[in-house]
């Protein structure tokens, strides 16, 4: 209601003045005028029920209301109306000196009671003044508690709008990469590579505008933790390798000097400022290569990890060069039309970086490249050992565990230099013997002679993307010529769910990178342990528990979870998840849905703990998850819907 006319002017207050009496209204508007602070707009008014109209429109900064208007009590007025809502700081006037009045109108709801005797002197300027400023507190703190409630009401219109997108998306995403497995739609796989990418666009854009809404409420939180960087970049490079293949592109991480194996993080958010850079990279850039850097370096007292990701790509004009972190903004309207996209990403990533103690920056020059680098404070990492990347994935839980030793001849294959010295250095602790090829025509030459020779090779490991020869072919190659020990295959290509299809051509097991030595150890040693005593190694399907409400959606993760070699049971309420867990199915893992109808995901997770401590439980919603929450109810992680294919083969590797 009241605000400022300017700079050292007085603030405007409207004032509704109830009055009866002529001369007694010249003199109050006297009064207000000796005011220096405020200037006074009076609205006067002399009928009680205009004087009761007018305050339940809340026009006013104060009203002064008289205490007789004619037959009629001035309390009248004042009662109706407080009882109407009205919120307008009320003075109650009066030519009578009497306590009993003045207990009448404060009880009515008055804020304060004066003699008109007294309209001319302090007392009646401080009431005003105080008058004025209770209402600008009460107005601010009404308008603080309507930003707040928008924000809560903001708050759950996009978590609602969250779950209510991804559910039917993972229908659409998850039967489309049924259908581009299976054999009943060769003829229109370009229809539905088209419906996958475009749902997928659908998605990504999504989590960029939550994202942004986190952001301008300030509500993005980052859960930091310890990373191990080896891995986490082992991660990022296995992920970001298949779409520069994919385009002829080479994918290069380099350190100029040994970096601190471990850092304090928020794993999440850092991989989405690494992938979303790579990715624009890789979309940007047509041939040569995309390169990301990684080094430490003191910045003001502190020690920062740095991250550069270039490419030579189209580049970006100078004039643009600013604007491209802002939302939905891109380079220009040829690339927008071209390669897609809302422009979010990197508004995004600015923040989070900022966020993360660093910030973002790019320098480019158009048709040569662009270099996009961001830091992050990387926690304390003065005592924190050092080292080169090794591309290998840690296994946290088990740095320290002494392995059996095995026995055997290993072929190593993988036209990776560092991979292949990695896997033959792995094996080499296992107690092996090992020699290694580079691409699938030398493993197949090797495997003959190693026949011819008499000294077959006890176990092969085949990368599956080499050049000359490639794993696929180079299997039907070994089998062919009679090669019959087992032959693992190790790919990077968990997206497709592909392990089926490789064991059908030849291939005794997958693994999947980035190499994991736990999971190497265990399928070599069962592999070896076979071949031995000659038995046949039976496939162990998972027993997945599914608990989801949306008929659509259970039965498309369920088709999904089977393609990938596992066996599940739906369960569509709380009722029936409970049911399972007390029969005899052995059940090994439970997806949960957070939202069903008899009950709300996390209470029913802690009823699964009572029943079954140990169980893995992984949640499924269409919104994040506090960290807090899950570790309360010993969760292993939340997965956002919709699930997909990459999504849940890492629940059953």
């Amino acid at each position: 209601m009241t605000e400022p006319t300017g700079l050292g002017m007085s603030k405007v207050a409207r004032i509704l003045m109830v009055e009866d009496d002529e001369d007694d209204y010249i003199l109050t508007s006297d009064s207000l005028e000796q005011l220096d602070s405020y200037q006074f707009d009076i609205h006067w008014v002399t009928n009680p029920k205009v004087a009761v109209e007018k305050l339940s429109q809340e026009e006013f900064d104060i009203c002064l209301l008289d205490f007789q208007l004619g037959a009629q009590s001035g309390l009248d007025v004042l009662r109706q109306a407080i009882k109407l809502g009205c919120m307008t700081p009320i003075i109650m006037l009066t030519g009578q000196d009497d306590d009993n009045l003045d207990k009448l109108a404060q009880d009515a709801g008055a804020v304060d009671y004066i003699n008109k005797e007294d309209i001319s002197t302090g007392r009646f300027a401080r009431a005003i003044r105080y008058a004025l400023a209770r209402n600008e507190v009460a107005s601010e703190r009404l308008e603080r508690l309507k930003a707040e409630t928008q924000n809560r009401s903001k708050d759950r219109f996009l978590a609602h709008l969250s779950h209510e997108l991804r559910t039917p998306l993972t229908s659409i995403l998850g039967y489309t990469e049924l259908l581009l497995q299976g054999e009943k739609a060769k003829e229109s796989r370009s229809e539905l590579n088209i419906i996958l990418s475009n749902g997928k666009h659908l998605l990504s854009l999504l989590n960029d505008v939550l994202d942004l809404s986190k952001i301008a409420a300030d509500k993005l939180e980052l859960n930091p933790s310890e990373i191990n960087l080896d891995s986490f970049i082992a991660d990022v490079f296995y992920l970001l390798q298949i779409n520069a293949q994919d385009k002829g592109l080479s994918l290069v991480i380099t350190a100029p000097h040994a970096l601190p194996e471990r850092i304090r993080a928020d794993s999440t958010r850092l991989r989405q400022i690494l992938i979303n850079l790579s990715y624009n990279a890789i979309k940007f850039t047509d041939h040569g290569q995309v390169a990301i850097k990684l080094w430490t370096e003191w910045v003001e007292q502190k020690e920062l990890l740095f991250f550069e990701v270039a490419d030579t790509g189209i580049g970006i004009p100078a004039e643009r060069l600013a604007s491209i972190f802002k939302p939905f903004e891109q380079v220009e309207d040829i690339v927008t039309r071209k390669e897609g996209g809302a422009g979010l990403g990197l508004a995004i990533c600015t923040e989070l970086a900022r966020r993360m103690g660093g910030e973002l920056s790019v320098e480019s020059e158009l048709g040569k490249g662009s270099r996009f680098r961001f830091a992050i404070e990387p926690g304390d990492i003065s005592d924190v050992p050092r080292s080169e990347l090794h591309f290998v994935k840690a296994d946290t839980n088990q740095d320290n565990e002494q392995y059996d030793p095995l026995q055997g001849r290993v072929l190593v294959v993988d036209d990776a230099p560092d991979i292949r010295q990695l896997v033959q250095k792995i094996c080499d602790g296992f107690g092996l013997q090992v020699v290694t090829a580079e691409n699938g025509l030398q493993a197949v030459q090797m495997c003959n002679e190693s026949l011819s020779l008499d000294t077959p090779f006890t176990l092969v490991l085949m990368d599956i993307h080499m050049p000359v020869l490639g794993g696929r072919q180079a299997i039907a190659q070994i089998r062919e010529a009679g090669f019959t020990a087992p032959v693992i295959a190790l790919t990077a290509a968990a997206l497709k769910g592909v392990k089926r299809s490789l064991m059908d051509i030849g291939f005794s097991d997958v693994l999947h990178k980035p190499i994991n030595k736990k999971a190497l150890y265990q399928c070599m040693s069962m592999h070896l342990a076979a071949q031995e005593s000659g038995e046949q190694i039976d496939e162990v399907e998972p027993h997945i528990l599914l608990v989801e409400d949306d008929v659509d959606a259970a039965e498309v993760s369920k088709l999904l979870l089977e393609s990938l070699g596992a066996k599940v049971t739906l369960a569509f309420t709380g009722a029936e998840c409970l049911a399972v867990l007390q029969s005899s199915l052995p059940v090994c893992k439970i997806l949960l849905d957070l939202h069903l109808p008899d009950t709300d995901g996390l209470s029913l997770a802690a009823q699964i703990r009572t029943i079954s401590p140990e169980l893995e439980i992984v949640v499924v919603s269409g919104a994040q998850i506090e960290a807090s929450q899950l570790s309360a109810l010993n969760i292993s992680r939340s997965l956002l819907k919709p699930l997909n294919l990459s999504t849940l083969q890492s629940l059953i590797d």
